[in-house]
């Protein structure tokens, strides 16, 4: 049974992917309850189908830090995207820039900013760690703004690594890993030809640019494991806040209480995120933590989500919730490995597609229109004050 593009294109890349790639995009941390969470939280938001609107205007564009989107979605940053096709960040940025969507660099990127920057004829966006080598940190932010980069994504939620135990049991970490990776790629010759023959050099572009050396897979956990700070708040990000010009952006924001932080802190924008389930297991879903976060700082700067979003549905649920824009991360992965850039794009336009579908049947032209009213819970809340019994939504318990 296909569910969505999303759902069908994961079956493709788990068929084609060594065993410790997919799991590694697919996995979350502990028992994966938040990774879980995210996808069937967001499935439960009911949407109020409105009929008999003329909906022969509709629009999906909207303004992201100051950029014209074709719709209110970017790609998120995904560490080795390059390992899933050759190249592999390369091909997502220019799937992005053909659809007029932003694409969003990791820091461990394998194709360096230097690579994937001028492969495009839009800005992208980078997102950047804050680590304990501070040399690297002002190095990449000025290779970053030579390149033409305007918005930085700043992660947060990572002042330690998860415990993803997945990637110990698939090769990508453990005992004996760089053998067993070996022999999995063996055993998926059309990605060992594609992209372990023909997309090297396999290291960490933007570091080893840094370091004047390479960066391997096997240096990646342990580099990371090292330069991750436990120590981090607020005043670390005020000396990048001040050297960088361009629109900055707190990603992994789940408490109301950080949003405020963020507008006091003088963000440009927040993404609602709990690194896809691969941080704190247990935690809220983005789709349950969205809308508390809405209504404390709705206004005063972007508002981003991510989390479990696989379908243009799944973004208007989002924007009904509350955000400006989301990203969208293992979908495209899923998609990249499988047909590379012309599987994004392809993807993309499902969602565009999708969209339209959603925003036709709920009455909403423009992405301002994609609001609380959209929702059915809203209409719920109207019929409860006119002394009605209706059931609950899932959504409407947690904000009580």
């Amino acid at each position: 049974m296909i569910i969505s593009a999303s759902t069908d294109y994961r079956e493709a890349a788990r068929r084609r992917l060594p065993p410790f790639l997919f799991h590694y995009a697919d996995g979350g941390a502990y028992a994966e309850t938040t990774l879980k969470r995210n996808v069937s939280d967001l499935a439960e938001v009911a949407l109020r189908q409105r009929i008999l609107r003329d909906m022969t205007s509709l629009d999906l564009s909207t303004k992201l830090f100051g950029e014209t989107a074709a719709m209110p979605v970017a790609l998120a940053p995904v560490g080795l995207t390059g390992m899933f096709a050759r190249r592999g960040e390369v091909q997502a940025a220019r799937a992005a820039a053909s659809r007029g969507v932003p694409y969003t660099l990791s820091t461990v990127s394998v194709c360096p900013i230097e690579e994937v920057a001028p492969s495009i004829d839009r800005p992208m966006w980078f997102q950047l760690y804050v680590l304990k080598d501070r040399g690297f940190m002002r190095n990449v932010l000025e290779r970053a703004k030579a390149a033409g980069v305007k918005t930085l994504i700043f992660t947060v939620d990572m002042p330690v690594p998860g415990a993803r135990y997945r990637d110990a049991h698939s090769g990508m970490s453990g005992p004996n890993a760089p053998l067993r990776r070996m022999i999995q790629a063996a055993l998926h010759p059309r990605w060992a030809y594609d992209v372990g023959l023909k997309g090297r050099p396999h290291d960490l572009g933007n570091v080893s640019r840094y370091r004047g050396e390479a960066t391997g897979l096997a240096d990646y956990i342990g580099w990371l494991g090292t330069n991750f700070d436990p120590s981090i708040s607020w005043r670390d990000l005020e000396w990048i806040r001040q050297d960088w010009n361009g629109p900055m952006v707190i990603k992994g924001i789940l408490d109301p209480e950080d949003a405020r932080d963020a507008v006091r802190f003088g963000a440009d924008g927040i993404v609602v995120s709990n690194h896809g389930g691969r941080q704190l297991d247990g935690v809220l879903s983005s789709t349950r933590a969205l809308p508390a976060i809405a209504d404390a700082v709705k206004g005063d700067l972007t508002l981003l989500a991510d989390g479990g979003i696989r379908s243009g549905l799944d973004v208007v649920r989002m924007l009904a919730l509350g955000a400006d824009g989301v990203l969208i991360g293992r979908a495209f992965v899923y998609a990249l490995a499988v047909h590379g850039e012309a599987g994004v794009a392809k993807l993309l336009d499902l969602i565009a597609a999708e969209m339209r579908v959603a925003m036709t049947l709920t009455g909403a032209r423009t992405i301002s229109e994609l609001s609380a009213d959209s929702l059915v819970s809203a209409s719920m809340a109207v019929e409860r004050e006119m002394g009605r019994t209706v059931p609950r939504l899932p959504l409407e318990a947690a904000a009580e």
